[in-house]
C-alpha cells in the first residue's frame, strides 16, 4: 500500500538523519494524506482514502511545487525555486514513472482511434478514458493540449 511505502520511507529518514527536506516532506506527504482522510471520513469512508487518491494527491502536490519554483525564479528567489524542486524529487519517487512526450501522443492517439472521435465534442470522453488508464503517470494538461491539437 502507497501509504505505507510513505511511512517507511519517513521512518527510515528520520533514523538516518537524511536531509531536512527529505524529512520534511515527507512529513508534508503525510499531513496531507491524512486531511483527506479526515475530509473521507465526512462522506461516510470509514477506510480513508485509496491509492488512487493518494495518486493524485501527489500528482497535485508535484504540480503545485513545480509552479511555485518557477514563480521563485521569476522572482530572483533560486534558493527557495531549488528547494521546490528537491521536494519535487522526493515526492515522485512514490509516483509511478511518467510517461514520455512521445508515450502520451501515443497514448492520446490510440485513444482517439478507439473512440473514433473526430472532434473537440468528443475530448471529454477520450481524456476520461486517458485518466482511467494512465493516472499518476500522465500529465494531463500536455495530453489535453495534444488532444485538442488532434481533434481540431
Amino acid at each position: 500500500m502507497l501509504r505505507d511505502q510513505i511511512d517507511d520511507a519517513l521512518k527510515t529518514a528520520m533514523k538516518a538523519k537524511d536531509d531536512k527536506i527529505r524529512v520534511a516532506t515527507l512529513r508534508l506527504i503525510n499531513a496531507a494524506i491524512k486531511d483527506r482522510d479526515i475530509a473521507a471520513r465526512g462522506e461516510d469512508r470509514c477506510e480513508g482514502i485509496t491509492d488512487e487518491e493518494i495518486l493524485a494527491l501527489l500528482t497535485k502536490m508535484v504540480k503545485q511545487r513545480d509552479e511555485s519554483a518557477v514563480a521563485f525564479d521569476k522572482g530572483c528567489r533560486p534558493e527557495l525555486a531549488e528547494q521546490e524542486r528537491a521536494e519535487i524529487e522526493v515526492i515522485r519517487e512514490f509516483l509511478p514513472r511518467q510517461l514520455s512526450e512521445d508515450e502520451i501522443k501515443s497514448a492520446v492517439k490510440d485513444v482517439i482511434d478507439e473512440y473514433e472521435a473526430s472532434g473537440l465534442k468528443d475530448m471529454g470522453k477520450c481524456m476520461g478514458a486517458l485518466k482511467e488508464r494512465f493516472n499518476g503517470s500522465m500529465d494531463f494538461g500536455r495530453a489535453g493540449q495534444f488532444m485538442k491539437e488532434s481533434l481540431t
